[in-house]
């Protein structure tokens, strides 16, 4: 199993939290939870998420489906 690292970022001012699994270009798609997106590449393959009005969410856990390309 290959190891990678992920990147964790909060702005505290922005309530937001974004985790990247890959630095690679993309961009930001919804999931089936409005506080959560997706990054995807290109080609659909997913970099990472971000999850905006952290502070606020009071569902635990936090539920969103990440739809990766086959």
């Amino acid at each position: 199993m290959e190891n990678k690292a992920i990147k964790i970022w909060y702005d505290s001012e922005g309530d937001y939290l974004e985790v990247m699994f890959e630095n690679k270009p993309g961009y930001f798609r919804e999931t089936d939870n409005d506080l959560v997106m997706e990054k995807v590449d290109a080609a659909g393959h997913v970099l990472g998420f971000s999850i905006q009005q952290v502070s606020d969410i009071k569902q635990k856990p936090l539920e969103a489906t990440l739809v990766q390309a086959s």
